[in-house]
């Protein structure tokens, strides 16, 4: 509890979820009373209007019926009230309400009852002005100086001045330069309205410039009228204060001048009538809004500025006096006088707390008690001190970010994957050609042990794989409750996915005496689909243009046991070949060897073998697991389909040198169209006709030429998708032969998985290749290094797209021959030959031998040179006698 609080008087909370803003209070005698008693007006966005005449009330008490002494509803949003001498013909005070397109003026008068609570209070409307524009805001005041009447000025949201002369319309003028609207005020003294445009410069016009001026709804006939309508828009002043302003508010206490106050963002202006800063104050807040009041010292002005931090200040001029705690954060402050109790502060919240309070100290009233004197016992806190000590030596061994208390999670989320596809598909707007394209079923749970707010489950899955809704917002969980959420998940794009996963995360706060907003926290899971969401079984195929062969160390399975949704059970033990149809029209072939304890899987596309091979090797380890056989492996001595995967990455690449050029010459069309729209227009404007030289046929062949390379390219980055999936595919591949062939840790394959799959989309300022380079010549820079040399090279600070693959291709070749050499993929830094070093944002070319340039994966078909070229190596001089025989075993 704060020492210095504002004291509540009296408080009441407005309405349910309705909204409130800076122009929603005002406080005046409405009721021409005479006591000099203030009322409170409250307008809101949901259209309620509420007048209250506060009395003190107990601590604990609630705020008394009779204090509410009018509520309707106007059925439109409510931007703001204000009173004043609004009706011709008497000087009384009347209530003006702005709507969104209406001006409405209204009497408000009460009824003497014949009992306590008998007192009745009604509204009247006197006119309605209906708004041909949408306003922002006004002002009021004795425009022009007259006598015992206010005048209204609208502030439009296209920047428009339309002054009322009670009932009657008189004019209006649009602001020059005009963006968006600011505040808004009036200076009696100048006769002037003084607002802040958008280019954060606090202007003045004085009214009879706007009186003048020419009117703003001739201003289509400006050809026409350009020397007989009225003078141009001049500002009286101009000053620039360099941020937007939340307030304007002009005051004057006194005979003397008038003070324009500007509460701007970070800083609070005090101006002279001509503009000249009297003086301003820089705030180390973020200020929600202020009123200027009277002040008890001669020539001086208090300011109460509330923040952001639920804290009002009190200034005098640029001295901060006082400092109050409040319950909320106000949009409006106001200063009323209330029963013989002047100097009360009104402040109202966006939300409707709407409390009256004065400045005072809340002194403790907690006496700490005596303390019994006691001799101490060592021997007991020698035994806590080694109990807490044992307490914090567990914790410290556990490393764990989260204390043991909190390793339950307070929200928990599951899902749940049916095992069968939608009887009937959810395919919403699928771009695949196969006749009906499959959907399942995914049940999402969240639990909840504690109270959480503003719950919000996303779902996401990569494409080309969509759902049918990925974001659900739900109200406020209550300890132990949960929500259940049923989506579908099916293939939206034309290729073939690189990963069969999803992720399901719930964004939550969780409430806490600090903090009863909420602290953030986050839960997410990960659910696997099946293989049959994307492929169906078909007829097993001959003739492939890809094979590979899984070695293992037990005899084949058969596939009717490891693969029941894809074969046919009457079939029974004989199945030895296995067919998968993807929807996107490939075929993958599965084959089990009868005689040896392999498996073969073949298809056109390298991309394809993918999803069959990991569910083969996946359902292998699941069956033998159920098995309790511990030393089940699979491993591969075939060949590393290295120059099928070379393919795929040129085919990317080549995408991505198209974008870049369908990118410039739409860059080019486009300044040539917008060129050939200014010669037009220019002849368009010219008095005296001319002819078009053909610019009009020009405009339209250039328009075609605009549309068809925008066709192009949008088509190309449909292609690039496709070809980056493929890719993905492929390298998943690629991982798993290499970690299959070296026996790879599942360490040793996280950093294979972070080197190949860094990103999980393709674009043009980071793509695939710069971003593999970088991290492949990284590795090969440390822990696969072969000399000191290799480490001393120079990093390049950022990563930029290559003029082609071949270094790539070069750096890759070259990472194989390493592992096979018996490389080991590390990130620590404790071995001598690898420095300490962060990752780089891209690396230099590493010079090579021509041995590790021109050589042979083992298990590979072909030699891979840097130019892409199968070459024999030479024996040259110099070269180890190991190196020359390794060469010519190679030749050989």
């Amino acid at each position: 509890m704060s020492l210095f609080k504002a004291r509540d008087w009296w408080s009441t909370i407005l309405g349910e979820k309705e909204e409130f803003d800076q122009g929603c209070l005002c406080v005046a005698d409405i009721d021409n009373s005479g006591s000099g008693q203030d009322k409170v007006i409250v307008g809101s966005y949901n259209g309620y209007l509420r007048i209250f005449n506060p009395h003190p009330v107990k601590p604990g008490d609630e705020v008394q019926p009779e204090d509410l002494l009018l509520e309707v509803q106007l059925r439109e949003p409510i931007l703001q009230v204000e009173v004043g001498k609004f009706v011709s013909g008497t000087e009384g005070l009347h209530l003006a309400v702005l709507h969104c397109r209406k001006l409405c003026v209204y009497a408000v008068s009460g009824t003497q009852g014949n009992v306590e609570h008998g007192n009745q209070y009604q509204i009247k409307l006197m006119y309605e002005h209906n708004l041909q524009r949408t306003a922002c805001n006004m002002t009021y005041g004795p425009f022009g100086g007259v006598k015992g009447r206010d005048l209204i000025c609208i502030q439009s949201m296209d920047g428009m001045l339309m002054l009322f002369e009670q009932e009657s319309y008189a004019f209006g003028r649009f602001l020059p330069g005009f963006l968006l609207p600011g505040p808004l005020a009036y200076s009696s003294r100048t006769d002037s309205f003084i607002t802040v445009s958008s280019c954060q410069q606090v202007e003045s016009y004085k009214y009879q410039v706007l009186a003048f001026a020419t009117d703003a709804d001739e201003r289509h006939d400006t050809e026409q009228r350009k020397l007989s309508s009225g003078k141009k828009l001049v500002v009286d002043w101009v000053l620039n204060i360099g941020e937007q302003a939340l307030d304007i508010c002009v005051v004057s206490f006194n005979q003397g001048a008038s003070s324009v106050f500007v509460l701007g963002e970070r800083n609070f202006f005090c101006l002279k009538d001509n503009g000249q800063i009297r003086f301003m104050k820089k705030l180390d807040y973020s200020p929600s809004c202020f009123i200027p009041y009277c002040s008890v010292r001669e020539g001086t002005i208090n300011t109460l500025i509330a923040n952001h931090n639920k804290i009002l200040n009190v200034y005098q001029d640029i001295t901060l006096k006082w400092a109050s705690q409040l319950p909320c954060i106000p949009v409006s402050v106001k200063v009323a006088n209330f029963q013989d109790l002047k100097g009360v502060i009104v402040t109202l919240s966006d939300d409707g707390h709407l409390q009256c309070s004065y400045l005072g100290t809340d002194p403790s009233l907690f006496q700490a008690p005596k303390v019994d004197s006691r001799e101490i016992n060592y021997e007991e806190m020698n035994a806590e001190m080694k109990e807490l000590q044992k307490i914090i030596r567990e914790a410290t061994k556990t490393q764990d970010i989260l204390p043991e208390s909190e390793k339950q999670r307070d929200v928990t989320v599951t899902a749940e994957v049916s095992p069968d596809l939608d009887e009937e598909s959810q395919a919403i707007d699928s771009e695949v050609k196969a006749g009906a394209v499959p959907s399942l079923t995914v049940k999402i749970t969240i639990q909840s042990r504690v109270k959480a707010q503003k719950p919000c489950l996303a779902v996401c899955v990569q494409a080309p794989l969509a759902v049918t809704c990925d974001q659900f917002v739900f109200d406020d969980l209550e300890p132990d409750s949960s929500e259940t959420v049923v989506l579908s998940v099916f293939l939206k794009e034309n290729c073939s996915p690189p990963e069969l996963e999803g992720t399901c995360m719930v964004s939550y706060n969780i409430p806490t005496e600090l903090n009863p907003e909420g602290i953030p926290r986050v839960s997410q899971c990960s659910f696997s689909l099946p293989l049959k969401l994307v492929c169906f079984p078909a007829q097993p195929s001959k003739a492939a243009n890809h094979k590979l062969t899984i070695d293992t160390n037990k005899p084949p399975i058969s596939f009717v046991t490891i693969f029941p949704d894809f074969v046919d059970p009457s079939e029974g033990d004989q199945a030895n070949a296995l067919g998968f149809q993807f929807l996107t029209g490939s075929k993958t072939t599965l084959l089990a060897s009868k005689t040896s304890q392999r498996y073969r899987i073949q298809s056109d596309h390298l991309e394809d073998l993918w999803l069959v091979t990991k569910e083969l090797i996946h359902r292998l380890q699941e069956h033998f697991k159920k098995q309790n056989c511990k030393d089940f492996a699979c491993t591969f001595s075939g060949s590393i389909p290295l120059q099928e995967y070379f393919e795929l990455i040129d085919r990317h690449f080549e995408l991505r040198l198209n974008a870049e050029k369908y990118q410039e010459l739409l860059s080019e069309r486009a300044v040539q169209f917008r060129a050939i729209e200014r010669r037009l227009l220019t002849r368009f404007k010219d008095k005296t006709p001319a002819p078009l030289q053909h610019l009009d046929t020009l405009l339209e062949g250039t328009f075609r030429e605009v549309i068809a390379l925008a066709d192009a390219a949008e088509e190309n980055q449909a292609n690039m998708f496709q070809a980056f999936a493929k890719l993905k595919s492929a390298t998943h591949l690629v991982i798993m032969l290499i970690s299959l062939w070296q026996k790879l840790s599942t360490d040793q394959v996280a950093i294979l998985e972070a080197t190949f799959l860094p990103l999980a989309e393709d674009t043009q300022e980071l793509g695939w290749e710069e971003t593999v380079d970088a991290a492949v010549s990284y590795l090969l820079r440390t822990c696969l290094s072969k000399s000191s040399k290799e480490q001393a090279l120079t990093l390049s600070s950022q990563l930029s797209m290559p003029k082609d693959t071949s270094r790539l291709k070069k750096n890759i070749t070259l990472f194989c021959d390493r592992l096979a050499k018996g490389g080991r993929l590390s990130l620590s830094t404790d071995s001598a030959t690898q420095p300490p070093a962060a990752m780089p944002g891209g690396c230099a070319t590493i010079p090579e031998s021509d041995l590790e340039e021109r050589t042979i994966i083992p298990g590979s078909t072909a030699v891979f040179a840097s130019h892409g070229q199968t070459t024999k190596q030479k024996s040259k001089p110099g070269l180890s006698e190991d190196a020359e025989e390794e060469t010519k075993s190679h030749e050989l």
